[in-house]
């Protein structure tokens, strides 16, 4: 499935009424960014979505652009009086897009994660849906004041989102529930039983536990120390170019006169290509060659800064920050000490980080191999990132 065949639809019309407070949750803010902001910017670089959108109610505008402020989403959905109407409104806005598959995801549950999201595509694809949900561990009681029966436990979970469904399929099935009498839609509690009633098959996919439903201040508190658990991650790149016509090479962003230059489908700068792996990697999101396919023609003589900016940004949008960088260039030409400080200046500036935090190395291979032979030029990348828990 490809990325451009997914729609992840966030859902942020609900009022918040069990929490409280003056704001709806999705508005509150935990470590100084909004649950919807942190819901949002976790389906972005979840990296599984051709494009994002918000479902609002009518009334939060202004909180809502304040919210996603500088984020790349469709245009806002107004919400109806319930979720589900909510839902159905959501989908209706997409229709002209004719999505494969649509991501229903509740604003409130702001930790989801890139696994989970593909996990869910690929059964979704395979069945028509898919649900993210956690198998039920504790022993079930029913009653009120005391125990009535106790329940069994074996084949029960508890359903979270996403959930993902063939766009066509769920649409329909929203559209056949509006029409039924209110108290049969006021039992439908989520999509997935939307789906069920409509005979769509939906698998289920393992959950996770940080994948939770924010409804008390305790909650809040809970995300709040997620968001403060912090992990440090290492990611690595290699890459390598050939030499060929030219009268300079492109080398960690600095113009570096030479008698040959290098090829490649962009500026060929197998620093910033590298760098642009390891950092990739660090958040585990894949490789240069997915985000920037050599058979784009868009990317035809790009500036490999733009890579590395791209890569660096998915970081910073997992809650990441660059820890340091160290980048060795493998080549017996050109000579790259009288060009370190230069490349660190200019790698320190992509990077948001300070100078310090960069190494630019270089080393030959004794004339061997097809760099020693003077063939082309490589180059290795390592950057430590630290990150929240579970990003």
């Amino acid at each position: 499935m490809a990325v451009e065949d997914c729609i992840a639809l966030i859902v942020a019309a609900g009022k918040g009424a069990r929490l409280g407070g003056a704001v709806a949750k999705q508005y509150r803010k935990v470590n100084g960014q909004t649950i919807l902001r942190l819901a949002v910017e976790r389906s972005i670089t979840t990296g599984q979505f051709a494009h994002v959108a918000v479902v609002i109610a009518a009334g939060d505008e202004a909180s809502y652009r304040e919210a996603v402020d500088g984020l790349s989403l469709l245009p806002p959905i107004m919400g109806g009086d319930t979720r589900r109407q909510s839902v159905l409104n959501g989908l209706e806005s997409l229709a002209a897009r004719q999505p494969i598959l649509v991501a229903i995801q509740d604003a409130a549950r702001p930790l989801v994660h890139a696994g989970l999201v593909a996990s869910l595509i690929e059964q979704a694809s395979r069945h028509g849906g898919a649900i993210a949900a956690l198998q039920v561990v504790d022993t079930l009681k029913r009653g009120r004041d005391t125990i009535a029966a106790t329940v069994a436990r074996d084949r029960l979970w508890q359903a979270q989102t996403p959930q993902v469904f063939r766009f066509t399929a769920i649409l329909e099935a929203h559209r056949e529930a509006a029409r039924l009498p209110q108290a049969e839609r006021d039992a439908l509690t989520d999509d997935a039983q939307v789906a069920e009633r409509a005979g769509i098959e939906v698998a289920l996919v393992q959950g996770s536990p940080d994948n939770f439903k924010i409804t008390s201040e305790a909650d809040l508190h809970r995300l709040e120390t997620i968001l403060q658990q912090r992990e440090i991650r290492i990611g690595t790149g290699f890459d390598v170019h050939a030499f060929g016509d030219g009268d300079h090479v492109m080398l960690c962003g600095v113009k570096v006169a030479h008698e040959r230059g290098l090829v490649g489908h962009s500026d060929a700068d197998v620093g910033l290509h590298a760098l642009t792996d390891a950092l990739l990697g660090s958040v585990g999101f894949g490789d240069i060659g997915q985000h920037f396919p050599p058979s784009d023609p868009r990317w035809r003589g790009a500036a490999s800064r733009q890579f590395v900016e791209h890569a660096a940004w998915h970081v910073r949008g997992h809650g990441g920050r660059i820890v340091n960088v160290d980048v060795t260039l493998i080549c017996e030409q050109p000579k790259i000490g009288p060009h370190r400080q230069a490349m660190i200046a200019v790698l320190a500036e992509m990077l948001q980080i300070d100078p310090d935090r960069i190494s630019v190395k270089a080393t030959t291979t004794e004339k061997l191999g097809f760099t020693g032979r003077g063939e082309g030029i490589a180059a290795q990348a390592a950057v430590s990132v630290e990150l929240p828990r579970g990003r």
